[in-house]
């Protein structure tokens, strides 16, 4: 009887081994995949502020069926392509979750433009993203990776510092779009232009984006008028100026850049050589690719020359350390990337009121 009772017993566990066996390659082994692709109905995005409430990209896939009848959680995963590839794919991907069941995904461009931000796409840029999509219920699953061209904005925030406009014959002597110099400094007005060969080079300022308000032209010999008859201010010729207007003492200047570049211990020249940098007159940036190192640190600087050049304040701002307009400014940090590698770096000075720069690692 008792033999009996043994067999039983081993019969019962050797039943009870096998359904967890079974059990097991259920929800553990059996292959578990997306039945068909991620798609989006737009592989080109270019974002700016009237995009920001607009739906502008909309991911669907199909359902993933696990063994098990429960919800599948989905969550969409958004990288640069370099970062797609290797034994570290995917590693430094943004996830958004998604929800249960749910197959869509909707962006606004204002959701977008600060995903694209975050993983240091390169403002008004084209550049690549490539997004995925994870299921979960007790394994993940993933869907094939899908790449759309983004440019992001980046939004500017004035300081507010009061402006003259500078409408000229290179912008069709239009106030309401004409550049602007601001005055960080009280009636010191500073910012730059770049004129384009071919016109006269001739420009004014205006105390207003209109002609009905003060009109700054020129008094000769440096010095500025205000009655509005007097004739126009001119440059010498074609390039990327700085000007300066001082309405207490009304008098301007004007400087030739002919380059900036970037200087310091974090670039390939040290600080002894210059690595230029290249404008783009239609996005009014400069703009250089370099190996930096993130043991030192670096400046731009206008000309090859300590006469124009900024640092970073507190705050991580742009400020001249060295301007002829404004005094010296000892106060201030160099500039440092976060770690070593290969950057894109972009020096946008189109608004006075927002200097400002950006870092891409490639």
């Amino acid at each position: 009887m008792k033999k009996n009772l043994t067999y039983l017993v081993i019969a019962a566990v050797s039943l009870f081994t096998a359904a967890c066996h079974k059990d097991s390659a259920i929800t553990r082994m059996v292959p578990v995949s997306f039945p068909g692709k991620l798609t989006v109905d737009n592989t080109t995005a270019t974002l700016s502020t009237s995009t920001d409430a607009s739906n502008v990209l909309t991911f669907k896939w199909p359902a993933v069926s696990y063994p098990v009848k429960a919800h599948v959680t989905y969550a969409l995963q958004a990288d640069v392509p370099t970062d797609t590839v290797g034994n570290a794919a995917w590693a430094n991907a943004k996830s958004i979750l998604v929800g249960n069941d749910i197959l869509t995904k909707t962006f606004n461009g204002s959701d977008l433009n600060t995903l694209a931000l975050e993983l240091g796409l390169p403002p008004n840029t084209a550049s690549k993203m490539v997004f995925r999509v994870s299921a979960y219920q007790d394994r993940y699953a993933y869907s094939n990776g899908v790449t759309v061209s983004v440019s992001p904005y980046k939004l500017v925030t004035s300081a507010g510092y009061p402006v003259l406009y500078i409408p000229g014959d290179y912008q069709a002597w239009s106030p309401s779009t004409a550049p602007t110099v601001a005055a960080e400094q009280t009636n010191i007005y500073e910012g730059y232009i770049y004129e384009p060969a071919g016109g006269t080079y001739h420009f004014k300022f205006t105390s207003a984006p209109d002609w009905n308000h003060i009109n700054y032209g020129d008094a000769g010999s440096g010095k500025l008028s205000t009655d509005g008859q007097a004739g126009d201010l001119v440059l010498p010729g074609p390039g990327y100026y700085e000007l300066v207007a001082n309405t207490s003492t009304l008098t301007w200047s004007y400087t030739l850049i002919n380059s900036w570049s970037i200087i310091g211990d974090a670039t390939p020249g040290g600080w002894s050589t210059d690595t230029p940098m290249s404008y783009d007159p239609v996005k009014n940036v400069w703009t250089v690719t370099a190996n930096m190192t993130t043991g030192g640190s670096f400046k731009f600087r206008a000309n090859n020359a300590w006469n124009i050049d900024f640092g970073v304040d507190a705050n991580g701002k742009l400020q001249y350390a060295d301007n002829p307009a404004y005094p010296y400014n000892g106060s201030l940090s160099n500039l440092t990337v976060p770690s070593n590698g290969n950057y894109t770096i972009t020096l946008d000075l189109h608004d006075p009121n927002n200097y400002n720069y950006t870092l891409h690692k490639n």
